[in-house]
């Protein structure tokens, strides 16, 4: 999947909320949901409309096959023969459904007299009394049926024979159905939009991980691959796709309606998760590359608008670009892209029909910053990874979704870069993804990257692996090795990798093999083995803090935790110990390479004369942290005031990091940290800047409601004000854009940071711009990257008039990328009462479409005053939201995790506790990120305890300001 919940661009929210009038047929649909019943039931007699039996639960120790998560290994799909027909249109009951059929062709592996494959919340026909047909295929005899039923907690259709199926022989098994068409974004659902005030409605599909059996009855487990022959009904004036070219579409009469067929080519052997079709009234745009059709789809408007031509531009080169990088062809004969209006991720890699939510294909240059044009190239490229990595090539089961997702996150810079070869997108990887989960795997209640396949089996179990470590720590240390072994060594694996295993499956040990062989032939050498290496990466949560003494040499590992009190209860095999391999420089010289095997050694070569200094960890390639002797920690602080320029720019962000990092975890004093930024006033590039504010935002989140806050921001207007200034210099006072990319978003920091800190000038510059659009709403002059934070700073210092109108535009955008930047700026406002509106609306899918609630109130809880409102309102709407916006959707991690941020003290600790316990048993996938705030919240504790009065006073003497 894309690029996306944990990331600040896009958030999963899922759910539907059901008038009270069409509760009744809801019962009705859903009364397929009861009917299942345990192994001794009496089977429920069959009448003319569906029947209830009582609910059967699955025992934590399951007897029967139907009681286990996953399926058994006596039965191998071959392929899937499916039709479907969604109503676009509302029944009597207000209801949106589908009906369909499905034969799915199947070989017995093993004998067996018990058929199970995966089906949720469909209302099966019945058929003489049972859900379904069999047949023997190719003489095979078929067996009689005993009983059929529904196993709603493992969401299985269970088939009981009279007699086995053979060993060898083929049999089909056909189901027909209705389910609903919901806008809970999983499985088969629908999508609304707007045109002219007149509602549209979308029929479109996410399967990923466990929704394919919502949309008919499948073998839903990566490894049962099959060929999928997709047949949709759909009404005149829409547009069917699915995975395969569509055959020419005929007229059919159904239920008296007039209606248009479309089938599709049969689809190459692969995963149901990567299954998706969809029928809109959408346009496109297209060309045809190296003989791939390549299209991209969105709402009429949006075409028409040129809001695609950038995808289509960039979609070409990039797959071009991992042709090359796996030298392999591209597998299919098009290539669609289809931008959604709902859609819970940043995207999703269903083969040959990509689909994505607006902002991560949509890109409009009058309105869109360079931000986000940044964000359509990386999910583009990480999806066009996935074509290969990922489907062509499939990880057997959800326990290695680290190796699927990871791989496609670190590569996407590779085919963004070669899409655009003037952002440094190599670097940005360091900023966009290692540096904030270096955070997240600092805890001890982190996770390795790899799990057991046993402890990987409910839907919410796999759902909760969709998590930063899975991404981005993914990306960091195949980033490491891929440094390590050479990014020629590590493609020449990758082809043999994908040649080996193409339309099957593998376990990561897989990929191991072939990165050595591909080592052993060029002759790199290595310490040992690249699964004895890497082990220690994957199979060990954490990383480590390597700490070099200059004086001696001497060379040391221990793993780093942000809090040093916290006790990590999850054993490792390693004992926390890493084979790490250390770059450094000495004085601006060449670069070195040693590799740390051990919990302790000396390197003589790291023994500094007299004026020199040195700086490991090279343009931060390896997943670890570096701290030094006192002398050397000195050496650098006097470089970076000297001539900071001598120092590679990811090492001077580094080294704000690390100091900053180390402090919170007592290794080194919070004072040396806060020293490390004080050579700011004479930076002016991007990654050191966005280190330090990102550092620093953390002590804005714990001393924001402190005397603290005083000095503090007096610090950051003295050191912010030449950047404002060098800004202003560079674009002819603030009318033009800067021409790179890097220097784009730092002028972003230099008048966010400017206006919060009061620097002379800034508040009027931005409310200036924002009273200029007021007047004029049809003509926004605002630069598109200055946007978001002249918007924020405008609604912060403005009332009602600003917000309002800001909503007014909000709810009128027509460009997603537009709408998010004012959906964020609106939780600005430092009035409680329109904070307090604003979290009332994210409950009404009307006024905050399902997929951006969760979102907003993480926004609102970012704003000081904002952050107790948002608290309140999840406490006192939690069974609401759970219910109605999928509590095992990604989001809802995010969510707690997004409000408990500035948790600091012993009160707040009480009412976490208290809300894990008023909340047991509904709290889905925000489980591992609530044992995570607490553990936060318990740290900060004792850091602020600890710091607050020294940081106080170094603030307060850098200012020479009074308290």
């Amino acid at each position: 999947m894309g690029k996306s919940f944990y990331i600040s661009k896009a958030v999963a929210v899922t759910g539907v909320v059901v008038a009270v009038a069409a509760v009744a047929t809801i019962i009705a649909l859903s009364v397929v949901y009861a009917q299942e019943k345990s192994k001794n039931q009496e089977t429920s007699i069959p009448t003319a409309g569906p029947s209830v039996t009582t609910l059967s639960t699955t025992p934590s120790t399951p007897k029967e096959p139907w009681q286990r998560y996953r399926l058994p290994d006596s039965l191998a799909p071959s392929s899937y023969n499916v039709t479907l027909w969604p109503r676009l249109k509302p029944n009597t009951d207000g209801l949106y459904t589908f009906t369909g059929h499905s034969t799915v062709v199947f070989k017995c592996v093993k004998e067996t007299d018990l058929i199970l494959i995966h089906s949720n919340k469909l209302n099966l026909t019945l058929f003489e009394g049972f859900r379904a047909k069999l047949k023997g295929l190719n003489g095979a005899p078929t067996p009689t049926l005993k009983d059929t039923w529904l196993e709603v907690p493992t969401q299985y259709l269970v088939v009981q024979l009279s007699s086995p199926l053979q060993t060898g022989s083929t049999y089909e098994l056909f189901t027909d159905f209705v389910g609903e068409l919901a806008d809970d974004l999983g499985g088969f659902y629908r999508s609304v939009y707007f045109v002219d005030n007149v509602e549209k409605i979308v029929a479109t599909t996410q399967m990923q991980p466990t929704d394919a059996r919502k949309a008919f009855p499948c073998f839903d487990e990566p490894a049962m691959k099959a060929v999928f022959h997709m047949t949709l009904i759909h009404p005149h004036g829409t547009v069917a796709l699915s995975n395969g070219m569509n055959y020419d579409p005929v007229n059919v009469t159904m239920d008296g309606q007039n209606l248009i067929q479309t089938s599709f080519e049969p689809t190459e052997i692969m995963s149901t998760y990567l299954l998706a079709f969809v029928v809109s009234d959408f346009a496109y745009i297209g060309t045809t590359d190296a003989d791939v059709l390549i299209r991209i789809w969105a709402r009429r408007k949006a075409i028409e608008e040129g809001q695609g031509n950038y995808a289509l531009n960039k979609t070409g080169p990039i797959l071009a670009f991992f042709e090359d990088y796996y030298n392999s062809s591209y597998p299919l004969s098009k290539s669609d892209q289809i931008a959604l209006p709902d859609f819970s991720a940043g995207a999703m890699e269903n083969w040959g029909l990509i689909t994505y939510r607006e902002t991560a294909l949509l890109y409009n240059p009058a309105v869109s910053s360079n931000g986000d044009q940044e964000w359509v190239a990386t999910v583009i490229s990480h999806e066009l990874a996935h074509m290969w990595f990922g489907n062509l090539v499939t990880t057997r089961w959800w326990n290695d979704l680290w190796l699927n997702e990871g791989f496609a996150t670190y590569v996407s810079y590779l085919g963004a870069n070669k899409a655009e070869p003037d952002w440094n997108m190599k670097d940005l990887i360091v900023l966009n993804e290692i540096i904030g989960v270096m955070a997240v795997d600092a805890l001890a209640s982190s996770h390795p990257l790899s799990s057991k396949e046993e402890d990987i089996l409910k839907p919410e179990h796999i759902s909760e692996l969709f998590d930063s470590i899975t991404y981005s720590k993914g990306a960091a240390v195949l980033r490491m090795l891929s440094e390590f072994i050479t990014e020629d060594v590590f493609s020449t694996g990758l082809h043999t990798y994908l040649e080996e295993f193409k339309y099957s499956n593998t376990v990561y040990q897989d990929l191991w093999r072939h990165l050595q062989m591909a080592v052993d032939k060029a002759g790199i050498p290595l310490p040992r083995s690249v699964e004895v290496i890497m082990n220690r990466w994957i199979l060990q949560m954490g990383f480590p803090v390597v700490t070099i003494d200059t004086k001696s040499g001497k060379i040391s590992q221990k793993h780093f935790l942000l809090d040093p009190e916290s006790v990590v209860d999850r054993p490792s095999e390693f004992n926390y110990e890493w084979f790490v391999p250390i770059t450094w420089i000495k004085t601006g010289g060449a670069g070195h390479q040693y590799w740390l095997l051990t919990k302790e050694a000396t390197n003589t070569n790291m023994t500094l004369g007299a004026s020199e200094w040195l700086v490991a960890n090279i343009n931060m390639t390896g997943f670890y942290r570096v701290n030094y002797d006192s002398e050397n920690w000195e050496r650098l602080l006097a470089k970076l005031s000297s001539k900071h320029q001598d120092i590679p720019v990811i090492n001077r962000a580094q080294i704000i990091d690390d100091a900053f990092n180390l402090a919170r975890a007592k290794m080194v004093n919070t004072t040396l940290a806060l020293r490390t930024t004080k050579f700011l006033d004479q930076e002016v590039e991007y990654m050191p800047w966005e280190t330090a504010r990102r550092n620093l935002n953390y002590f804005f989140l714990m001393f924001d409601r402190s005397e603290v806050y005083g000095p503090m921001q007096a610090y950051i207007n003295k050191k912010i004000t030449p950047l404002f200034n060098y800004f202003k210099n560079l674009t002819a006072n603030w009318t033009e854009i800067p021409k790179n990319h890097t220097d784009q978003y730092n002028q972003v920091n230099a008048i966010s940071m400017a206006c919060s800190t009061g620097v002379d000038g800034c508040k009027e510059l931005t409310t200036a711009w924002f009273k200029e659009w007021r007047e004029n709403p049809a003509n926004n002059t605002i630069s598109p990257n200055l946007r978001s934070t002249v918007y924020c700073s405008a609604i912060a210092a403005g009332g009602v008039v600003e917000w309002d109108f800001a909503w007014s535009m909000y709810k009128n955008a027509t460009i997603a990328s537009e709408a998010d930047k004012l959906m964020d700026a609106l939780s600005c406002t430092k009035q409680p009462w329109l904070l307090n509106r604003y979290l009332q609306r994210c409950l009404d899918p009307k006024q905050i479409r399902k997929q951006d609630a969760t979102f907003v109130i993480v926004y609102i809880a970012g704003n000081s005053i904002g952050q107790p409102l948002a608290w309140d309102f999840i406490r006192s709407n939690w069974g609401y939201l759970y219910n109605n916006y999928g509590g095992g959707s990604f989001s809802f991690g995010r969510l707690i995790d997004g409000v408990t941020r500035r948790f600091s003290t012993e009160f707040e600790y009480k009412q976490l506790l208290q809300f894990k316990e008023d909340n047991a048993g509904q709290l889905g996938s925000a489980t591992t990120s609530l044992e995570q705030a607490l553990e936060r919240t318990k740290a900060n504790m004792n850091w602020v305890a600890l710091n607050k009065k020294p940081v106080f006073e170094w603030f307060r003497s850098e200012t020479s300001l009074t308290a």
